[in-house]
């Protein structure tokens, strides 16, 4: 196998969203059948065998960290880039949510003293008191950005029935530019996906390696999907691909049995 498609790997310790998924699996009364769901596909990058980018997967330090509240089968679509974001994050966290329970672990993940919660969506649906257009850090905490990751219908419904998010700014964001997400249909033109979303998170937390390392992920695995969704074989070398090399040389691939996040 040449280096542009290396040999797949399944990592030894899943990371947070793929323990989601293996949860949501196991709860299922029925099989989640996706589009493409006859492809045989990596258990590490959920793309094809054939088309698998494991190998080429930076995992960048990062002061800022992440808490992916998913959407119902969020963590079963191939197209979720939450996965994205655990990827490449080490302190990434991921919960179901529910309207009528909450995950204990989430609520001490929120409690955490080192952690200093936002809540990512759009500030017109807050109170002013609560809008923020950048992270607070005037106490010294790290900063951790809770991502309400699901459709726009789903994500409404977790920032208005999340009482226990109620205590923490909420913090919206500016886009400089359009979405490149092009891997579902979105109603909206202008919503973001959630990797998009947690990158602008990282960079206006002053994480710009991350911010970078991300972007650079999230356009490997979107090219990558399309490629071979389009039955399309690898375009070895694509400009994608050499950003991703690149930084991977700088900050070093995922090994086997490393897990990309730490919960």
């Amino acid at each position: 196998m040449s280096p542009a498609t290396p040999e797949p790997f399944a990592l030894s310790t899943p990371h947070a969203v793929a323990r989601q998924r293996a949860l949501r699996l196991a709860a299922a009364s029925k099989p989640y059948v996706a589009r493409g769901a006859g492809l045989v596909r990596c258990s590490g990058c959920r793309l094809p065998e054939t088309h698998c980018i494991c190998a080429l997967r930076p995992v960048v330090p990062s002061n800022a960290g992440f808490c992916l509240l998913l959407g119902d089968i969020e963590a079963l679509k191939p197209t979720n880039t939450g996965w994205l974001i655990a990827d490449v994050v080490p302190d990434t966290w991921a919960f179901g949510w529910s309207r009528t329970e909450v995950d204990p672990a989430l609520l001490a993940l929120l409690a955490n003293p080192q952690w200093r919660p936002h809540v990512v969506f759009p500030t017109e649906y807050a109170a002013p008191s609560r809008a923020v257009t950048a992270p607070v850090t005037d106490d010294g905490r790290r900063p951790l950005f809770v991502l309400l990751d699901g459709t726009w219908s789903e994500a409404r419904k977790m920032f208005r029935k999340s009482p226990w998010l109620d205590s923490s700014p909420v913090l919206g964001l500016q886009p400089a530019h359009a979405s490149r997400y092009r891997l579902r249909r979105s109603a909206q033109d202008h919503h973001f996906c959630t990797a998009e979303v947690a990158a602008m998170c990282l960079d206006l937390a002053g994480d710009a390696a991350a911010a970078e390392a991300l972007d650079a992920w999230f356009g490997l695995f979107s090219e990558r999907y399309l490629s071979a969704r389009g039955h399309q074989p690898l375009s070895a070398g694509s400009e994608a691909e050499q950003r991703v090399r690149a930084l991977t040389s700088a900050w070093g691939p995922v090994q086997p049995g490393m897990s990309g996040s730490t919960s």
